[in-house]
């Protein structure tokens, strides 16, 4: 009775545990391969762009001789100099916020939010905030409201949309007085790649940055 008393007690007893990485690091993860994923889209996007001193020659600007003509040079230079339309626009829009840095702040403040509060936060985690848990479904509607609050009923969408108002028509008035010349010889291989421009790049980051998140153990779900 004693030895069997005493192989009971010697009897190893193990107990397994769990470790997850800290949600941080995670989410440092996560934020790390979509910025180098960006990065490496924008740069290969730029690398496709025209030469600044062909879209800027001053010999190939002249007034277009009828609406139907202007109608014709756009179609043909949007899709010829495209990449470095949205080089313009992205300028302007990005000048406008440094001008107002009040607007940048809040811009800044809004995809912050985002990012902690709902794009890099680990699923498996819920959200506490002032001892109430909110559902994916409910921190998304918050956003969303937010988002709409920032961007019509605050001086940041008036910001953000004068300065796309402003590119966009830079562009349409260099594309409309840019004599298309020889520029036509071209269009096939700009319709074909017309898909494959800069925002199509950044698209196409965000699905990488996904892939490798869930390549890597305990990254963050993919959220719709």
């Amino acid at each position: 009775m004693a030895s069997s008393t005493l192989s009971q007690t010697l009897l190893p007893i193990s107990s397994t545990t769990t470790s997850n990485p800290p949600s941080n690091a995670t989410a440092q993860v996560a934020l790390r391969g979509i910025l180098a994923n960006s990065s490496d889209s924008v740069r290969h996007a730029l690398s496709r762009r025209r030469p600044w001193s062909e879209l800027l020659d001053r010999s190939s600007f002249s007034t277009p001789q009828s609406f139907s003509d202007g109608t014709l040079r756009l179609r043909k230079n949007l899709p010829y100099f495209r990449i470095n339309y949205y080089a313009v626009v992205s300028l302007t829009v990005a000048v406008c916020l440094l001008s107002n840095p009040s607007s940048l702040v809040i811009l800044l403040l809004l995809l912050s939010a985002w990012l902690s509060l709902y794009l890099l936060r680990p699923s498996d985690i819920p959200l506490v905030l002032l001892g109430r848990t909110f559902s994916d479904f409910e921190t998304l509607s918050v956003l969303t409201v937010l988002t709409v609050f920032v961007v019509f009923l605050t001086s940041v969408g008036t910001v953000v949309f004068s300065a796309m108002l402003v590119g966009v028509s830079v562009v349409v008035a260099h594309a409309a007085l840019r004599v298309p010349e020889d520029l036509f010889l071209e269009q096939k291989e700009g319709s074909q790649s017309h898909s494959v421009g800069l925002f199509s790049f950044l698209r196409g980051a965000a699905i990488n940055a996904a892939v490798s998140a869930a390549a890597a153990p305990n990254t963050v779900a993919a959220r719709g």
